[in-house]
């Protein structure tokens, strides 16, 4: 946005003067006519970065403008120039107090307009910069570098969140503990490398089958961790069997070969007065039963967080196993 300007200047030949120059530089221009319009255009989305306010104005001046836009929230910086036709060392002073980046004089030589706009733009450019390099160290704080899923602390924090939410909503927070079969094989077969591979390919079809609305992390080496909002036991379990078939139904390419991966699947149901570790145990205990019954399977443990009408559950009462079809 820093090569489209705003411009609000009430003198109706000083606007027309001043737009025909900025377009010839190469500025895109919105115009205000008085500080009212200004004002209403500023709380827009998306407005400019670079922003030139006359200080005399109808309505609201320049002035109470740059007020109102250093009081606005806002993750970006937007630079502002005054012009005013005051020209006393206490009127530059009270405007830079009120929020101005830079003041210009009336009249003024129209090349050095153009030389505090280009000064301007170095500024937007480095906070661009600055904002852009804040947002990749959040992104690493959050995110696993290898798959670029949640990392294992940011799918805990979610995990708790979501389960806190669940109580005032009265809904139901589901888990899957995903754990890649046999991949020590993989490694040992095809290297690391590929193994890397593997597991990116992997948790890309699993973000797949989950709903926009559900938190994938990577919990620690082969191991995925699915947080489901607002989940039903139907949903616990479609999604299951859609993460498992995503893995089982197609190999992965590697520089190394095809190389066929399944996966089991620990998943349960919790609401908001059960503790996090709480229903982590009980997936982790649903995953060992799948990985002990077979592998490339679904377990869905039960848990008294469920109301005993939606419970799922097999004759024992206690786990429901989805055998998928086992590799050779």
């Amino acid at each position: 946005m820093s090569e489209t300007v705003f411009l609000a200047e009430d003198d109706p030949v000083f606007r027309r003067v001043l737009q025909s120059r900025l377009k010839s530089w190469g500025y895109r221009v919105i115009l205000a006519e008085d500080g009212n319009q200004a004002w209403k255009l500023l709380q827009e989305s998306n407005t400019p970065d670079l922003l030139i306010l006359d200080w005399i104005m109808p309505g609201i001046d320049g002035i109470e403008l740059c007020r109102r836009v250093r009081a606005m929230p806002q993750e970006r910086y937007q630079y502002v120039l005054l012009l005013s036709g005051k020209d006393q060392k206490r009127d530059v002073v009270a405007g830079l107090e009120a929020g101005a980046d830079d003041y210009l004089t009336k009249p003024f030589d129209i090349s050095e307009l153009r030389a505090r706009l280009r000064a301007g733009k170095r500024i937007l450019l480095l906070q661009h910069e600055l904002i852009q390099a804040r947002e990749a160290l959040r992104f690493r704080a959050t995110h696993d570098d290898l798959t670029g899923l949640w990392s294992h602390g940011a799918t805990l924090h979610l995990l708790t969140s979501e389960l806190q939410r669940s109580v005032r909503l009265h809904t139901h927070t589901g888990v899957l503990m995903i754990d890649l079969d046999h991949f020590k094989r993989v490694n040992d077969t095809y290297g690391h490398l590929t193994g890397d591979v593997v597991l990116k390919e992997a948790g890309r079809r699993i973000l797949q089958v989950v709903r926009n609305y559900d938190f994938v992390g990577r919990y620690g080496g082969e191991e995925f961790l699915v947080v489901l909002s607002n989940c039903t036991p139907d949903d616990l379990q479609r999604i299951s069997e859609r993460a498992r078939g995503a893995l089982s139904e197609a190999p992965i390419s590697t520089d190394s070969g095809d190389v066929n991966v399944t996966i089991s699947i620990g998943g349960v149901i919790g609401s908001g007065d059960m503790r996090d570790v709480e229903l982590l145990s009980f997936a982790d205990t649903a995953l060992y039963e799948a990985k002990r019954s077979g592998r490339n399977r679904v377990v869905i443990g039960a848990c008294d967080a469920i109301p005993s009408g939606e419970r799922l559950s097999t004759d024992t009462g206690a786990l429901l196993t989805s055998p998928g079809i086992q590799p050779n």
